[in-house]
């Protein structure tokens, strides 16, 4: 069955009308007349790139509710407020809910009064809400964040292994699952778990052009991140990304203490701290916050103008899925990351501590040696990202750190045997530190102890620095020829690739690590050059006095990007105003006039 030419311009009317967009991006139109259809979709599109409208719109066109699965609590409130205000007839139902309000949302959807209920997975697992689901009209399912199916990922969630019942239970309900993060494994898994097996998948691409990415060596973590955040950042929205909880609340204080509005978010802190920390996040302009990964699935404030990461993440889907929570807006953003070898330490601590099986230990050291290559590379970094996704991108990107100001590189062949040489001939049970003392010819009390300045190796390597050596090391590691034996607290062990350098049949080309300058490359600015600051900030005025009166959060009235449009277009009248982008019918009755007298006032200040 094919969507009636109804539907589709049905379809279209919604987003021009509602929603206050001129025309679909690609695939969108697809992925809505899959469901029209009555057919099932997997969807992968980058955050911010309108995967809720490919359910939402379906949801308003066909007969019945559409039911959307998602794992956010915190956020069901801000999404369901954000449809009210479009005159969208949508609701939740989770446990922050009182039995009386429930029973109001459960009586609407019988009745057949709501477009869109988004509803947590565990619910599912009663029967009362399958027995309400039985007997109401449903136009679809959307199981958001669906690489929470995933059991080899970090957001894994196990009331998503339930949903697979849908298709049993409402075999002639239309479903699709979305996410902005899955390679190829992931993918494999959602269809299999999800019972997705006959649904057509949509790739929309994982590129943000609009996101500059920068990794750098960890030198001294606090002041490299003032010097990006004073350079930058300086009251732009952001997160800052930790390892441990510990280091969160330091690191929020430590913020405060300079002058920043920042706030820490993590699993230990009690539920009702986070759910302030999050709100303030969404409603105030300029908050930053610092958060272990407990922190940001499904954030939709778009204004997000950074995402900085302190310590290194476990995988490149982590890495992919945490920095694009930056620019959803489509405008500059950054993606700032240091890293050092101690990182890779405790992250392998913590695999090797984990009670997972052993195929998902292997699993999880493949993908944390795919996030140290990223780190290493010294050609495009965007490249090696979107390839890691089995994304060609044909030309550098022209917006990272390794495009922008090329690695400098050094033979490091030489170097790299006397390191992995001084690893084998002390019998691979010491660290980093002391192999180091081993080559630059230190006689310590711990190297006379084990007669180590006997050996060939001892003080070949003092042409370079500690610093240096470190260097190497580090990279050696990264580049999977020596591995940390976490039981023999971190001493280094030959891995069989290291064969080939050893023999000296490959050479092997480092980076050039080099002091980490205040003086950052600045992003894009934000403005175009022929937009007047001045009604910018008064037209985020009027937005934030509109947002507080409504305890709105302030993108939902408009994103910056149409306020942009408005500071560049200066519409003269309701007409021209009902032109700008995501500006729709009810936008335009409410907001329309006060952000006109806005606009006049500018012009009559101009012309007079």
């Amino acid at each position: 069955m094919r969507a009636s030419k109804r539907s589709v311009n049905t379809a279209i009317d919604i987003l021009q009308n509602v929603f206050g967009y001129p025309s679909f991006r690609q695939p969108q139109d697809e992925i809505i007349s899959t469901l029209l259809d009555g057919g099932d979709a997997l969807v992968l599109m980058p955050t911010g790139g309108g995967k809720s409208l490919c359910y939402q719109i379906p949801a308003m066109v066909l007969p019945g509710c559409g039911v959307v699965i998602s794992p956010l609590i915190a956020l069901m409130q801000d999404q369901v407020n954000a449809l009210r205000l479009l005159d969208i007839k949508a609701s939740f139902l989770n446990s922050t809910l009182d039995a009386n309000t429930a029973n109001e949302v459960e009586c609407s959807l019988l009745a057949g009064q709501l477009d869109l209920l988004y509803i947590a997975p565990e619910r599912l697992k009663q029967e009362r809400t399958l027995s309400l689901l039985r007997r109401s009209p449903i136009a679809l399912f959307a199981i958001d964040e669906a690489h929470c199916v995933s059991q080899w990922g970090h957001d894994f969630r196990a009331d998503y292994l339930l949903l697979n019942m849908l298709h049993q239970l409402f075999p002639d309900v239309p479903r699709i699952a979305l996410t902005a993060t899955a390679d190829a494994r992931t993918r494999s898994e959602i269809i299999s778990r999800l019972d997705l097996t006959e649904a057509r998948q949509f790739v929309a691409g994982f590129d943000r052009p609009n996101i500059r990415y920068r990794i750098s060596l960890k030198q001294n973590a606090k002041q490299q991140l003032l010097h990006f955040l004073q350079d930058e950042h300086p009251q732009d929205a952001g997160i800052v990304y930790c390892l441990s909880r510990k280091k969160t609340d330091e690191i929020a204080l430590w913020l405060q203490q300079q002058g920043f509005n920042a706030l820490p978010y993590h699993a230990g802190m009690d539920a009702g701290s986070r759910a302030e920390h999050q709100a303030r996040f969404l409603r105030e302009e300029g908050v930053i916050i610092v958060a272990t990964i407990a922190f940001g699935m499904g954030i939709d404030k778009p204004n997000v103008r950074f995402v900085a990461h302190l310590d290194l993440p476990k995988t490149i889907e982590s890495y992919y899925q945490e920095t694009g929570r930056a620019g959803r807006d489509g405008l500059p953003a950054n993606a700032w990351m240091i890293y050092g070898l101690q990182d890779v330490i405790k992250l392998r601590q913590m695999m090797e501590s984990s009670q997972a099986v052993e195929e998902h230990r292997r699993a999880e050291q493949h993908r944390l040696n795919a996030m140290l290559g990223l780190c290493e590379i010294t050609s495009c970094r965007r490249q090696a990202l979107l390839n890691y996704f089995d994304e060609i991108l044909a030309r550098p990107c022209g917006n990272c750190d390794n495009c922008l100001q090329p690695v400098a590189t050094w033979d490091g062949t030489e170097a790299a045997r006397m390191a992995l040489s001084a690893a084998y001939r002390t019998g691979q049970r010491f660290g980093v530190n002391y192999l180091i003392d081993v080559l630059r010819g230190a006689n310590t009390d711990k190297i006379f102890q084990f007669d180590h300045h006997y050996l060939p190796i001892h003080g070949v390597g003092d042409s370079l620095d500690t610093n240096q050596w470190r260097s190497v090391f580090r990279q050696l590691v990264a580049r999977g020829y020596l591995r940390v034996d976490l039981e023999r607290f971190g001493a280094l062990r030959l891995e069989d690739k290291c064969r080939p350098l050893l023999r000296g049949e490959e050479q092997i080309e480092l980076r050039r690590d080099t002091k980490v300058k205040a003086a950052r490359q600045k992003t894009k600015t934000l403005l175009p050059d022929d937009i007047d600051v001045k009604l910018w900030e008064a037209l985020r005025d009027c937005r934030r006095e509109l947002a507080e009166e409504q305890g709105l959060p302030p993108y939902v009235i408009f994103h910056d990007s149409t306020l942009r449009d408005m500071c560049s277009v200066l519409p003269q009248d309701l007409d021209q105003f009902s032109e700008l982008s995501g500006v729709g019918e009810r936008k335009l009755q409410k907001y329309g006039p006060a952000f006109m007298r806005v606009l006049r006032e500018h012009l009559h200040e101009v012309q007079s």
